[in-house]
């Protein structure tokens, strides 16, 4: 995993935790009393805080916890080199939408947007291979050729087998250093650094998504601590560049792991506003769960004090003899179907390509 300039490697598992629904909370006490952890936090766990009517099945058999506690734990400047198999193609892949479709839903967010039910809905697809490669070799692959500031790569041993992790997610979800607690949402996206730095639709965007961040932890935090030290930053990732913001605050001394993620998740910017009617409305409309992504990826430090989670966008998952990634972005009042379908290309292009993967629908990798 990267940990700013620095790598952790991990040896030694010496436990798995897994657990769904509301036993998602017993099990993150127990994460943040003792130990070093590294594992992932299921968007799908969002239903134990938040009611939602459900409708889809759980076609990937995923629990919504699954975290690996770690004996050996070692920071070092320069990633290891690693013998890993070769990385066989993912081959063509399938997608959970077609563009007219993911049009024809982003019709309907319109109108829940018109209605005045929702200001903002995450819209997403999935895209699935039916090929499982070696988790080592696709992380070393992504890491060579799109880096990203969250490379993790994580697998479940007995536990779960045939699972694996693996991250190229450019967006911290909490970053937690002591009480000090810190988010930083992506919304925006673009080829065109200058184009996005002065879009009026993707700053209303990120400062929809940016309110959402402060609500969440203002349930969690000292009163007065909530503050926003950075609006609307350009971030340069490869291949394209974000609108990024940062949402600080000083956690309550009384609020332990569970309580800061039943306050926060599933993570504002893959989701929208209000949450609560925004999960629903994810519910009603994707045709499929989305699983690992758009939940939490990255460690856990419980003897430091310190936690790293990441949002898992721009993650695999390789379950089952599959391989699944999922692709997608905001919908706002002036979003224009075209755009945005091909913003979801835009950010599967190179993680594809990486991947030696290929998706029904034709990609511009840059």
């Amino acid at each position: 995993m990267r940990d700013g300039a620095q790598w952790i490697t991990c040896e030694q598992p010496s436990r798995v935790i897994t657990a769904r629904g509301a036993e998602i909370f017993s099990a993150l006490d127990e994460i943040g009393r003792d130990g070093f952890w590294v594992g992932f936090i299921a968007y799908d766990a969002g239903r134990a805080i938040e009611h939602i009517e459900p409708r889809l099945d759980d076609d990937l058999h995923l629990p919504d916890l699954a975290f690996v506690r770690y004996d050996d734990v070692r920071t070092v400047d320069e990633l290891p080199e690693f013998h890993a198999p070769r990385n066989s193609d993912l081959g063509v892949g399938t997608s959970s939408l077609d563009p007219g479709e993911h049009a024809h839903l982003v019709a309907q967010i319109h109108e829940l947007l018109a209605a005045g039910e929702c200001y903002q809905v995450n819209l997403t697809r999935r895209l699935t291979f039916d090929t499982a490669p070696d988790p080592l070799a696709l992380f070393l692959a992504l890491t060579r050729l799109n880096p990203a500031p969250h490379a993790t790569v994580c697998n479940f041993g007995a536990a779960l087998p045939g699972v694996a992790v693996v991250s190229a997610s450019p967006e911290s979800f909490l970053h937690v250093d002591g009480r000090a607690v810190e988010t930083r949402p992506i919304k925006g996206t673009a080829v065109d650094t200058v184009a996005l730095r002065t879009s009026a639709k993707d700053r209303a965007e990120n400062l929809m998504i940016v309110d959402l961040a402060r609500n969440d932890l203002g349930r969690v935090c000292e009163y007065g601590s909530i503050e926003v030290p950075s609006l609307f930053a350009t971030e340069a990732h490869p291949g394209l560049a974000h609108l990024v913001s940062t949402v600080r605050g000083r956690l309550r001394a009384d609020v332990g792991l569970a309580d800061l993620v039943r306050a926060t998740f599933p993570p504002a910017s893959v989701t929208g506003a209000p949450k609560p009617r925004v999960l629903q409305a994810i519910e009603d409309l994707e045709p499929v769960r989305r699983g690992v992504y758009c939940g939490a990826v990255g460690w856990v430090d419980a003897a430091r004090a310190r936690v790293e989670l990441a949002v898992a966008i721009r993650t695999f998952t390789i379950n089952a003899g599959q391989t699944t990634l999922g692709v997608g972005g905001g919908i706002v009042a002036d979003s224009c179907a075209h755009d945005e379908w091909s913003e979801t290309e835009l950010k599967g292009a190179r993680l594809l390509h990486a991947a030696g993967a290929r998706a029904d629908q034709p990609v511009d990798v840059r």
